[in-house]
């Protein structure tokens, strides 16, 4: 999801493997899809439900997101999932895949909404960052990111990074602090508000889509016509896992440049296999837990 300050999200790009080497010494859905969303650049062609009123309306989907959000805080402490990520550049580049294995602690849990939030990212794919390790607490750690890197001189030494610097920031949407279903179901509300009473967007919702092995719904909001605002899409699409009330996937995408095209994949972000309330506790964002490969210093 894009937000106004163009800030990218979370985990290092590429670049960080010269600019890690410099620093190493600083601490501091009805369709059945398999483990990845559907195809990138085919967006879903849907009707509305025999059964549902073709009206639906963005309020509708603000309610939506709003009970999600609501149910996150009084059920979700936290939660283990496959998240998958995919993002279009500023260049205009369509990034490659990413799979990477998370466990997050929700500033939701217990009966406080500021608890601190913690992340532990493990990257599976591409083939690039498979063995990255990244973990992030807002309370430990002064606030770093600490991160594993791949290859044979950065592997040796764990890298301290500033979260919402410059190397971390490298070919990314958003800082990890932005990272999982709890902030994207509040950036959905965000962005809705401003749609709200938009007479140019259409909402299609489709039921008993099939998404990762479970039976959601899937939203899809279009738009009329381009607007002038930075988050301009065409098309978004929300699936929402309505017995567990969590937002799955968002995908949104841009305005292809002739009709005949289909709309270009702005950005992706899908949550699969997810756990939740499984019992996390500190030692699972410990660069010293004996599970993962962090190097011993």
């Amino acid at each position: 999801m894009n937000t106004s300050n163009k800030r990218r999200f979370v985990i290092p790009g590429i670049a960080i493997v010269i600019a890690a080497f410099l620093f190493m010494n600083r601490k501091g859905d009805s369709i059945v899809t398999p483990v990845t969303p559907v195809s990138v650049g085919q967006p879903q062609k849907t009707e509305p439900a025999n059964d549902k009123p073709a009206g639906l309306v963005m309020a509708d989907v603000l309610d939506m997101a709003m009970a999600a959000r609501a149910h996150m805080a009084e059920k979700l402490d936290d939660y283990t999932a496959k998240f998958v990520k995919q993002e279009r550049g500023d260049d205009g580049v369509l990034g490659e895949e990413s799979v990477i294995q998370m466990k997050v602690q929700t500033r939701l849990r217990g009966d406080t909404e500021d608890a601190p939030m913690r992340v532990y990212l493990d990257f599976q794919a591409p083939a690039a960052m498979k063995g990255r390790e990244v973990i992030w607490a807002q309370d430990l750690y002064d606030g770093k990111m600490v991160v594993h890197e791949v290859g044979m001189l950065l592997g040796l030494k764990r890298i301290w990074l500033d979260p919402n610097g410059m190397i971390a920031m490298q070919g990314q949407r958003y800082p990890i602090s932005q990272i999982g279903m709890v902030r994207l179901v509040e950036k959905l509300i965000e962005r809705g508000e401003r749609d709200r009473d938009n007479p140019d967007i259409e909402v299609i919702l489709t039921e008993d889509y099939e998404f990762n092995g479970r039976s959601t719904e899937l939203i899809q909001i279009r738009r009329g016509k381009p607007t002038e605002e930075e988050e301009d899409f065409s098309l978004a699409e929300i699936v929402i896992d309505k017995e567990r009330q969590l937002v799955l996937l968002y995908r949104s995408f841009g305005w292809p440049e002739n009709n005949e095209d289909s709309p270009p994949m702005i950005e992706s972000y899908s949550y699969q296999d997810v756990e939740m309330n499984v019992g996390l506790t500190v030692e699972d964002f410990s660069p010293d837990n004996p599970a993962y490969s962090f190097p011993a210093f």
